[in-house]
């Protein structure tokens, strides 16, 4: 009597070969003034979401007028990501300002307020304007942080529908 094999069963087979690379993501730019406190919390809460979730997209951050603030990331941002248990990792480690290559490796572009910041991007960046999305997320001087926050995460998840239905 000849011993039996134990059963392999063979992989799948798929369209695309083994070596073929995975499809690389997209990128969605969040832009403020300073990149220090709402640009920085649409990108944690972004990229938090889409890596839970397996979205093809990522986000990053940056700032119009990054000069005119100190220090690396708003306490408002810092609290309220830590109680939500969204990792700081999940936005960049420091203040960065825009740069024409930013806008050039963005699939999708946000500026979190439209009055604050279409001017800058019309004198600065003329050419990438009409592909800019805005919205209407008030910085410290017009909605308490709460406020604010609590319409960037309204925003994101809209934002997020969107992209995905794309």
């Amino acid at each position: 009597m000849s011993a039996q094999r134990p059963f392999k069963p063979r992989p799948k087979k798929t369209s695309a070969p083994r070596s073929a690379a995975v499809a690389p993501l997209r990128r969605v730019l969040f832009l403020c003034s300073g990149n220090f406190y709402r640009s920085r919390y649409a990108e944690a809460v972004f990229n938090h979401q889409a890596r839970a979730a397996g979205w093809p997209w990522r986000a990053f951050s940056r700032g119009l007028s990054t000069h005119l603030i100190g220090g690396d990331l708003s306490v408002h941002t810092r609290r309220v990501l830590l109680r939500r248990g969204i990792a700081l990792a999940q936005t960049g480690p420091t203040r960065r300002s825009l740069t024409r290559a930013d806008l050039a490796s963005a699939a999708h572009v946000v500026a979190l307020k439209e009055s604050e910041h279409r001017p800058i991007l019309r004198a600065r960046f003329a050419d990438y304007a009409p592909r800019i999305e805005y919205w209407k997320v008030h910085d410290l001087d017009a909605a308490t942080p709460a406020e604010t926050l609590a319409a960037i995460d309204v925003h994101v998840a809209r934002l997020a529908r969107k992209l995905l239905a794309d």
